[in-house]
């Protein structure tokens, strides 16, 4: 078997895998069983105080940091791997996981729906303000001092530090993240967000420089439901496209308790799959990013325009006409000798966005255009600068360096309703789930920030959109529940075009939320999508039963009409065609899709299913897969030394279960084959611990790729490894 790899895009290396030397693991240190670890023990609810009590009694070196009663039942507990392991065997436990990593998911209060320049109103005529509504905020913790955000603070408490002070962190690793989101939710002040009047309570699961684990996050869920909120927002995530992983399933279990969680989906676009935990929960609404209408600067130059992306901070564009431009390297002082009155185009590395700047605002720059060095786009923040910052792309940036001897022409263009290029998309592996569910705005999104005020970008800006949103409708309909509240929003939003095509289902949703709509629905149907899941060729006959249920909101009767998707070979469709309901009335409604794969190409297929009512249409987009898609296989490796010399842990997802698995060392100059550090067989689905003895001879900096190989597809990570 050959397997090609590629390091830094430039060199392409075939190795036999078959003749190299598959590692043989040698014993592990007797000290490796007495290391301290943190790890997540689910529990079944009726055995839950037994296993405590067993822990207590047999494993007095474990120590039980919290106990998970209202979302997730379980136990977070630190100890020795061994008595850990021993864990497994106790009945009532059914699965344990290693705490992962989460961070946030970002790097005038935008257009959501057409009326927040006078407010929003309920079917009388009163405005909303989601007063008497409670919105928990999981996050870095907010600065509840900001003007903004005085009156709108309840309460909270600090999960990182266990305390019931959920201030931002502003000495050590400073933050001002949670105190954004809090600001587009409910400032109340200077700045107004969506819901002004909504009582926020602040959860502090992200500590200094804004990371947190799963224990914290856990935590923090907990408190905000025993705290019965209305409403959570978590704008953070983790790499892990995993539906099983402990903060979905307490979201989910959290909606079955009252509280309607919004989640960012994350910002690792545009690739499909890309969607992380906990925006794989099921009954959570998970936010994609779209753009505000906006005023996008751009460059022209050989009849090529080129849409700049403006860095946070940085001066407004405002550059009409010819401008000449001057390369200036990666923005050394050395470097910007020929940019004085010029644009400078500069590569990114090495230095600061910000160092970049100063040195060229110093050599007399009129602004700068800095490219990518890796492909894909890129936000950042310039805060400070007194000229125009923008980004493009490495391949803009490249072929404008080619362009000699030329001028730059700054235009402007007008966009709005697209879908960002950082905005993660879903489905969700195994469960092949529609995510995002919603898209709402998060591009250079205004809000409150200790101190002050800034703009910023991300689904971290947009998922607020959607929880202050909710916060509204739950003032309007406080009978309304997380599953209608969710059907309210994605029944009415806008379906999103790039050109004269929509965006695919897996990149929006439903579509971006219009609050006007939602809040005043005629019908309500639910579940929203349609998630039909994957089918094999060799399926003949695959019957696929969804019940949805339709909910009349009027004091009227109402005749509902029901529309086939349009007609594809290979699928055929049973539905009523029309169905009368009295007011106020709710029915339970059989839908079957009946698919013949064999008539189906491989990929992915999707539309939408319409019922319309007297007021308005319905759309519910669904999706399957027609044989296994190329989803990732390996996902979330992290690699760490262990307690002494030569002893390592790594973690990786698999979310598929692989036929192999292992870490392959290369020479980084030579990139020549130098040894397994780990190979393993039939590996089973889910977060996979590893500790392992690096061989003597294997000391320095290696290339690695981490492969996992399940039938006939393979992924790769490739990354950097330091043995000493």
């Amino acid at each position: 078997m050959l397997r090609a790899l590629t390091f830094l895009g430039c060199f392409l290396l075939a190795v036999d895998v078959q003749a190299m030397r598959f590692p043989e693991h040698p014993a592990l240190p007797a000290d490796y069983e007495n290391e301290q670890e943190i790890v997540i023990v689910e529990v079944a609810p009726a055995q839950l105080r037994q296993v405590q009590a067993t822990i207590r009694q047999k494993f007095p070196g474990i120590v039980v940091r919290q106990v998970y009663e209202t979302t997730l039942c379980g136990l977070s507990v630190k100890g020795k791997r061994y008595d850990l392991r021993r864990l497994e065997q106790l009945p009532g436990v059914q699965r344990i996981t290693p705490v992962s990593v989460y961070n946030p998911e970002a790097e005038s209060i935008p257009f959501i729906g057409g009326t927040e320049a006078r407010g929003y109103f309920d079917a009388k005529g009163r405005r909303l303000m989601g007063s008497g509504v409670k919105v928990g905020v999981i996050d870095t913790g907010i600065d509840y001092q900001h003007p903004d955000l005085r009156r709108s603070y309840a309460g909270g408490y600090d999960t990182v530090d266990r305390d019931h002070d959920p201030m931002e962190s502003v000495s050590v690793g400073p933050t001002q993240h949670g105190t954004h989101v809090a600001g587009i939710i409910a400032a109340n002040g200077k700045m107004q967000g969506v819901a002004p009047g909504a009582r926020i309570y602040a959860y502090r699961a992200l500590g200094p420089g804004g990371s947190g684990s799963t224990e914290t996050v856990l935590a923090a869920i907990e408190r905000a439901v025993r705290d019965r909120v209305d409403v959570v927002n978590l704008s953070l995530g983790n790499e892990i496209n995993g539906p099983d992983w402990p903060t979905s399933v307490a979201l989910n279990r959290a909606a079955e308790k009252g509280v309607l969680s919004v989640v960012a989906s994350g910002n690792s676009g545009p690739d499909i799959w890309s969607v992380g935990s906990p925006g794989t929960a099921s009954k959570a609404i998970s936010v994609g990013a779209s753009s505000p209408r906006l005023r996008i600067p751009c460059l022209t130059l050989q009849g090529r325009e080129l849409k700049l992306t403006p860095l946070e901070g940085s001066a407004d564009w405002s550059m009409p006409g010819a401008e000449r431009w001057a390369f200036g390297g990666l923005g050394k002082p050395e470097e910007l000798r020929d940019v004085r009155g010029k644009v400078a185009l500069l590569e990114r590395g090495e230095l600061p966005f910000a160092d970049k700047v100063r040195n060229a605002e110093k050599a007399g720059a009129r602004a700068v255009v800095i490219y990518n060095n890796e492909p894909g786009a890129f936000s950042g923040s310039a805060e400070g600068a007194f000229i125009p910052v923008a980004g493009i792309s490495r391949e803009e940036g490249l072929w404008l360096r080619q362009q000699k001897d030329s001028f730059l022409r700054f235009t402007f263009r007008e966009e709005a309703d697209t879908i960002a290029s950082f905005s993660s998309r879903g489905p969700v592996i195994s469960t092949w789930e529609i995510k995002p569910d919603v898209v709402a705005p998060g591009v250079s999104i205004h809000s409150t920030v200790p101190g002050g005020y800034l703009s910023m970008q991300g689904t971290s800006m947009a998922a607020p959109h959607v929880a202050g949103a909710a916060a509204l409708l739950k003032q309007a309909h406080p009978d309304w529940g997380p599953e209608q509240i969710k059907a309210a929003l994605m029944n009415t939003a806008k379906t999103l075009y790039i050109g004269r095509k929509p965006y695919h289902i897996y990149e929006q949703g439903a579509g971006r939320i219009q609050l006007t709509e939602a809040l005043q629905p005629s019908s309500l149907v639910y579940p929203a999508s349609l998630p039909l899941g994957l089918v094999h060729k060799k399926d003949s006959h695959t019957v696929r039963e969804l019940t949805v249920t339709v909910d009349n909101q009027t004091n009227k009767p109402q005749a509902y009409v029901f529309s086939q998707p349009p007609a594809e070979r290979g699928i055929q469709w049973h539905m009523p065609h029309t169905l009368y309901m009295g007011p106020h009335e709710k029915k339970h409604v059989n839908i079957q899709a009946i698919l013949n794969p064999s008539f189906l190409k491989s990929g992915i297929h999707e539309g939408y299913m319409q019922v319309r009512d007297y007021h308005r249409t319905i759309q519910l987009p669904y999706l399957f897969f027609v044989e296994e898609p190329n989803y990732p296989r390996i996902m979330g490796f992290q690699f760490g030394k262990g307690s002494q010399p030569g002893l390592y842990k790594y973690a990786i997802y698999v979310p598929g279960g692989a036929d192999e698995m292992g870490i392959v060392l290369y020479d980084p100059a030579t990139f020549q084959y130098v040894d397994f550090l780990d190979y393993r067989q039939n590996v089973t689905s889910g977060m996979k611990r590893q500790t392992i003895l690096a061989k003597h001879f294997l000391h320095g900096t290696y290339k690695a790729l981490v492969f996992v190989r399940k039938g006939k597809k393979e992924d790769t990570i490739e990354t950097t490894i330091k043995l000493e």
